[in-house]
C-alpha cells in the first residue's frame, strides 16, 4: 500500500486545490485533462494512505470533510513553501548567501544594528540574517570557529594566518563609574586599587565557549557580580550594586543626568581599539550579502554610529 509520502506529492496537492476551485470532481477532471474515474482513483489513493475520508460522498459537490479541509490548508502552505524554496535557490545561484551570521559585541549600538538590518531587508535578498550577541573574546571566537561570517566590536587582534581580515571600527573610552549613592561616589581623590578592591565590581562574562575567557579591570580578591551583557552591567551599576569600567559612549546619558558618577582612578584610563572582522575563503569570492555589509562599514558615519548611538538600558 502506498504511504503518505508516496501520495502527498506536489501534483497531488495541486489536484486537491483544483477540485476545491472547480467545485466538483467532474469539473476538476476537465481542467486537469483527466477522466473522472482517474481523478477519483487518485483521491482514493490519498485517502487510503492517510486512512481518512477527504470528501463527503453524500453530496454531488466536492464537499471536504474536516480532515480534507485541514489537508487542503496545509497542502496550500506546502506548495507556497516549495515555490519559495525554488525562488530562493534561483536567487542564491546569483551570488547571495543562504544565511549571513553576524557576531555583535555588547559595545555595539543595538539601534544602529537594527537600522542596518532594516536597510538590508529592503534589498529583498534571499539571504537570511542571524545576529549573535557576544562579549569580549567570544566575538572573535564566533568568527574563528565558523559560527559567524562577520564580527563587529572585536577587541582582540585577529590572527590573519587563519584567513581572518579586519579593519578598525573605532576607539572606545572606558570610564570608572558608580551610582551617586555608592560609597565610592563621595571619595574626592583618585581611587586607588586598594580602595576599589574593597568594593564589589560588576563584570560582563566573556561569551567564549572554550577556556576561561578574558577578565578586564578586576582586582585580585575583589568581590565580583558577573552579568551576561553590557546593558545588564550598566543596570547593576545604576542600582549601586557595584562599580566598574564602562564604555563612556554607552554611559554618557546616565553621566549627563547624574545617574552615574565618573571617578578618576590611579590606574591609567582605558582606551580600547575595536575592529570588525570577516573570513576570506580561498578560491571563492565574497557573497553579495557580506559585500553589502562591508560596504556599509566603509562609511565613517556608520562606524561612528555603531559605537556612539546608544540608548538607555
Amino acid at each position: 500500500m502506498p504511504t503518505a509520502r508516496d501520495v502527498l506529492t506536489p501534483d497531488a496537492l495541486a489536484m486537491l486545490q483544483a477540485i476545491q476551485t472547480a467545485g466538483s470532481f467532474a469539473a476538476a477532471a476537465r481542467q486537469l485533462n483527466l477522466v473522472p474515474s482517474a481523478l477519483t482513483y487518485r483521491v482514493r489513493q490519498i485517502e487510503d494512505a492517510l486512512d481518512v475520508l477527504l470528501y463527503d460522498r453524500s453530496s454531488r459537490q466536492a464537499r471536504l470533510t474536516e480532515a480534507g479541509a485541514e489537508l487542503l490548508r496545509e497542502g496550500s502552505r506546502l506548495l507556497l513553501d516549495i515555490d519559495a524554496v525554488a525562488n530562493r535557490v534561483k536567487r542564491v545561484a546569483t551570488g547571495w548567501e543562504p544565511q549571513l551570521t553576524l557576531a555583535v559585541d555588547g559595545i555595539i549600538s543595538r539601534t544602529t544594528m537594527m537600522e542596518l538590518c532594516e536597510s538590508f531587508f529592503t534589498l529583498n535578498a534571499p539571504t537570511r540574517l542571524k545576529l549573535r550577541e557576544e562579549t569580549l573574546s567570544g566575538t572573535l571566537e564566533a568568527l574563528n570557529v565558523g559560527q559567524a561570517d562577520l564580527a563587529l566590536g572585536v577587541a582582540l587582534e585577529p590572527n590573519t594566518s587563519t584567513g581572518i581580515h579586519s579593519k578598525l571600527l573605532g576607539a572606545v573610552n572606558f570610564v570608572y563609574a558608580v551610582a551617586p549613592h555608592h560609597p565610592l561616589a563621595a571619595i574626592t581623590q583618585p581611587l586607588t586599587d586598594t580602595l576599589m578592591q574593597q568594593h564589589r565590581a560588576v563584570a560582563v562574562a566573556d561569551s567564549v565557549q572554550r577556556g576561561q575567557g578574558l577578565t578586564v579591570g578586576l582586582l585580585a580578591g575583589q568581590d565580583v557580580f558577573t552579568v551576561s551583557s553590557m546593558q545588564a552591567k550598566l543596570d547593576a551599576q545604576l542600582r549601586g550594586m557595584g562599580g566598574g569600567f564602562v564604555p563612556e559612549c554607552m554611559a554618557r546619558g546616565f553621566i549627563e543626568t547624574g545617574r552615574l558618577v565618573v571617578k578618576k582612578t590611579e590606574r591609567s584610563q582605558r582606551l580600547t581599539r575595536v575592529s570588525y572582522a570577516w573570513r576570506g575563503t580561498p578560491g571563492r569570492g565574497q557573497g553579495r550579502a557580506l559585500q553589502w555589509w562591508l560596504k556599509q562599514l566603509e562609511s565613517p558615519t556608520t562606524r561612528s554610529a555603531l559605537l556612539e548611538q546608544h540608548r538607555g538600558v
